[in-house]
């Protein structure tokens, strides 16, 4: 197989190696995030594994073993010799792999020789394409203001709405947040490390040779790497735990550490993403059109409505983006047309239409197959996804598109779901203010039975004996005394009562709804592309089910990449956390609030003895915790205040960080 590339064969062999490295980091951030305290850093390496083997190749449950698929598909793409595979694995997984980086990233900093000069322009001009895609994402996200403001009146809303007499303006929540953080500051005055200091520090800031590289050379070496990680369509060995074509979660955890390591900002990497998208669906249209491809397509989709989760075919999504080639989105426009004249000549290769991405460098239409099949291709997108009949007592199931993203080749997905629902614009405005360059959508689900369990407890929230005990400040004791497994109150055994049933209903739906789209993700109707799940109160727990269920086979671990509970209802010590945990290629967050007391009796005291996410931390197991105590004033604060969280939490960062109002 011959490949096109800007880089040389050793400048290759080092950005393959770099790669390694990196997938195994990924791993091992896993079990222990970045930045968090560890007793033993020298047991990092092998954390995520169960062998204590000091060999990569007698460990087949490490991401850079031959079994997992991810990383020997990436070296034959970037045309490494194989002779050199099971080294660059070993040096992957050998400790400490910090002191190899430095000498990768000095063999991808030295010049080819013959034709450096031309390599040189074609590198220039590709990473302005870049630059002038990321500009375009950036100029998206000034419409994030108006956003904001939508989403003040939304709060404005709800405030009145959950309304107990007791209020809390925005500005008093930015207030609590900055007085929080100046605890904080106190608190780690005189100590040596913050917070995101005390673990492995090469990790989670650029390496210190990376000022050896050009910018270009460091754009070049990204794009073709996520070239490498769409374009194989692993072998159908039956060793091999991978058996999904399309982009990997764990393949983007990687590259997201990568560019921290090369100092390369994230939205410049989502520029690329689109490019590669954007080019290699170019050639899908192409070839779609001599191959007549719309009879097989009807079979498929024939397929999938005798699956029995899809009703009401709506072909829209991801579906129609792969038959139309809809990718040409303005911002990848702006890309293209900023070298409209060259461009088709520096591209690795020129497809049919003009543009090809190195995902289809070896000369077949694999690489650009493997593209469309992130975005949907084989099936239904998400918004096709309507339930028509009930499925597992589940009555309602229906993703709906958010924001502006849909149909422009986001390599990405992020699927939002409430918990605490009043009516049905619950499922949607929460989310309205976040702003991301991911393909977004919301989960509507059992809003009856979400409606009747919130109206329940907001009544009882409102009711004179409710009203009475919080007046006189007493419910933190109430909540203190639910946790030590005391006897009841007579007052909680009658507020329990009025949402018992109701509230068993809805936790009894949300683990049918978890399992639900489980099968969703794993059918593929989002498009083989990684995953983002955010969810608060119930809808947190049906992304947990969900997690649950995928965790049952170990060949879904590259669907999702990062997850976020928001006062989960999920017991801590009775559930398999760490099975959940490796379903989860990225960041882990679980955001809990101290006072969150509403929780606590909704979820009753006999199970509080076994901890909840909810009201506090869950120590170990690779999973941040967020303390956002001073930002929640009661459990239905989460239908507003989740998007301030989220703001706080700066996902796009590879390493744990929760920032304070400024």
């Amino acid at each position: 197989m011959t490949t096109t590339s800007f880089l040389s064969p050793t400048q290759r062999y080092a950005a393959g190696a770099l790669f390694a490295i990196a997938l195994h980091q990924a791993q091992n951030n896993q079990t222990r995030p970045l930045g968090l305290p560890s007793e033993d850093d020298s047991n990092m390496e092998r954390s995520s594994s169960s062998s204590s083997s000091d060999s990569v190749a007698e460990d087949p449950k490490l991401w850079v073993h031959e079994n997992s698929g991810l990383l020997r598909p990436v070296f034959r793409f970037l045309d490494i010799d194989s002779a050199a595979w099971s080294g660059l694995e070993e040096t992957a997984g050998c400790f400490p792999a910090k002191h190899h980086i430095g000498a990768f990233l000095r063999l991808l900093s030295e010049e080819a020789g013959d034709g450096s000069a031309q390599s040189s322009d074609q590198e220039f001009a590709l990473s302005k394409a870049v630059d002038a895609t990321a500009v375009s994402l950036e100029a998206d996200s000034e419409t994030s203001k108006s956003k904001k403001e939508k989403h003040r009146e939304y709060e404005n809303e709800c405030r009145e709405k959950c309304s107990t007499g007791k209020k809390q303006s925005h500005s008093d929540l930015e207030n609590a947040d900055r007085k929080t953080q100046q605890e904080t500051d106190s608190n780690l005055a005189g100590t040596e490390d913050s917070p995101h200091e005390s673990g492995s520090k090469f990790d989670e800031r650029p390496i210190e040779e990376e000022a050896v590289l050009s910018y270009q050379r460091k754009v070049t070496v990204l794009y073709e790497l996520l070239s490498a990680c769409l374009a194989d369509i692993p072998q159908h060995d039956k060793k091999c735990t991978r058996h999904r074509t399309g982009y990997d979660s764990r393949h983007r955890v990687a590259l997201r550490l990568l560019a921290t390591w090369l100092d390369i900002k994230w939205i410049k990497m989502e520029a690329v993403e689109m490019m590669v998208a954007s080019s290699a669906m170019a050639v899908r249209k192409a070839e779609a059109s001599k191959e007549e491809e719309a009879t097989s397509s009807e079979s498929k989709w024939a397929k999938w409505k005798r699956g029995g989760i899809i009703g009401a075919a709506a072909l829209t999504g991801g579906t129609l983006m792969a038959i139309t080639g809809g990718l040409a989105a303005p911002a990848i426009a702006a890309g293209f047309s900023a070298l409209a004249p060259t461009l088709g000549t520096l591209i690795p290769v020129i497809g049919a239409s003009g543009f090809a991405a190195a995902a289809s460098a070896a000369g077949t239409v694999a690489g650009s197959v493997a593209v469309a099949a992130s975005f949907g291709a084989a099936g239904a997108g998400l918004t096709g996804s309507k339930m028509a009949r009930r499925i597992g007592s589940v009555d309602e199931f229906e993703f709906k598109a958010i924001g502006e993203n849909q149909n422009q080749g986001r390599l990405a997905v992020e699927i939002l779901i409430s918990g605490v629902v009043f009516d049905q614009e619950d499922f949607v405005r929460p989310w309205e203010g976040q702003n991301d360059n991911m393909e977004r959508y919301v989960l509507q689900w059992e809003s009856k039975n979400l409606i009747a369990v919130s109206t329940a407890i907001q009544d009882w929230l409102t009711s004179r004996i409710a009203m009475e005990l919080m007046k006189q400040g007493a419910m933190m004791t109430v909540l203190k005394t639910l946790l030590a497994a005391l006897a009841w109150p007579a007052t909680l055994v009658f507020a329990a009562d009025l949402i018992d049933s109701k509230w068993t209903i809805a936790v009894d739906r949300s683990d049918k709804a978890g399992k639900l789209l489980a099968e969703v993700l794993m059918q593929g109707l989002q498009g083989y592309r990684p995953v983002t799940l955010i969810g608060y109160s119930l809808g947190a727990r049906v992304i947990f089910k969900c997690l649950e269920n995928l965790a049952e086979n170990e060949c879904n671990a590259g669907i999702v990449e990062r997850v976020v509970l928001l006062g989960a209802p999920i017991s801590i010590k009775d559930q398999n956390w760490e099975a959940v945990r490796k379903m989860v290629a990225g960041r882990f967050i679980n955001c809990y609030a101290t006072n969150d007391w509403t929780l606590a009796i909704a979820f009753r005291a006999s199970l509080l003895s076994q901890g909840l996410a909810g009201i506090q931390p869950i120590n170990g197991l690779g999973i941040e915790n967020i303390d956002v105590t001073h930002l929640i004033e009661g459990h239905s604060s989460y239908l507003w205040a989740s998007q301030l969280i989220l703001e706080r939490l700066e996902l796009d960062t590879y390493y744990p960080v929760f920032r304070r109002a400024p």
